[in-house]
């Protein structure tokens, strides 16, 4: 029985039946989905690990659905586009994108990037992994707490939600407290890849995770700008 399942979302068949032949044969469970409101109807019948997930498709498409799937749930989404434009893919990362890619792609790199985010949400995102560790492993920084065996972080005492990404980066800086953080080694520790994308990846879930620890975004309490350097938290 195949333990990891892939939800494709896309209107176009041809697409939705070549990427299935492509992780059927890294032995990655599939699911297929023709639009948004299929998607999310699956997503209450299934146990579903990862999302791939079309932008334009009819009834809902990819940005709302991601959306919706990011108001309950935590799992990876990788958005495909036609658009190739900087705008489009801050825009599918602002709103809970862990990963995006422009058409034509090719497959072997999606089923790389699918396995990447499937390595990273069964460590740190699954509520299977409690399995792995039933210590109580917190760091608390300043009202900020982050449970390494749960992956359950707190601000306050009031639990935040955080995609898997947003964890690791925020483990990251909780670990390194003090230590200023370039952008280059946020991508290289967090996406175990050499650094090769633009900054706005590394920048955007920055933002993203600001938005949700902070009262203030704009004055963050913890994950601090250090102009031409890079970020930190504060001892």
């Amino acid at each position: 029985m195949l333990k990891q399942k892939v939800l494709i979302v896309d209107d176009e068949k041809d697409i939705r039946d070549a990427i299935e032949i492509y992780l059927r044969s890294s032995d990655i469970g599939v699911v297929k989905a023709a639009d948004g409101l299929e998607a999310l109807d699956i997503l209450e019948r299934e146990n579903i690990q990862l999302i791939i997930l079309d932008i334009m498709m009819p009834k809902l498409d990819g940005i709302r659905t991601c959306m919706k799937i990011r108001e309950s749930r935590n799992i990876p989404v990788i958005m495909l586009s036609a658009k190739s434009e900087d705008t489009d893919k801050i825009l599918g990362l602002n709103i809970g994108a862990d990963d995006y890619m422009t058409k034509p792609f090719s497959p072997l790199e999606l089923v790389a990037r699918v396995k990447s985010q499937l390595r990273r949400f069964l460590l740190l995102g699954n509520a299977d992994s409690n399995e792995q560790n039933t210590n109580k492993d917190e760091l608390s920084i300043r009202g900020l707490t982050i449970n390494k065996a749960s992956n359950v972080v707190k601000v306050d005492g009031e639990e935040v939600k955080l995609t898997p990404l947003e964890f690791k980066i925020v483990l990251l800086f909780a670990e390194n407290v003090g230590r200023v953080l370039s952008i280059k080694q946020i991508y290289e520790n967090v996406w175990n890849e050499p650094f090769y994308k633009s900054e706005n990846t590394v920048t955007v879930h920055i933002r993203r995770i600001r938005e949700k620890l902070e009262i203030n975004p704009k004055e963050p309490k913890y994950i601090k700008v250090v102009w031409g350097i890079g970020y930190k938290i504060d001892k």
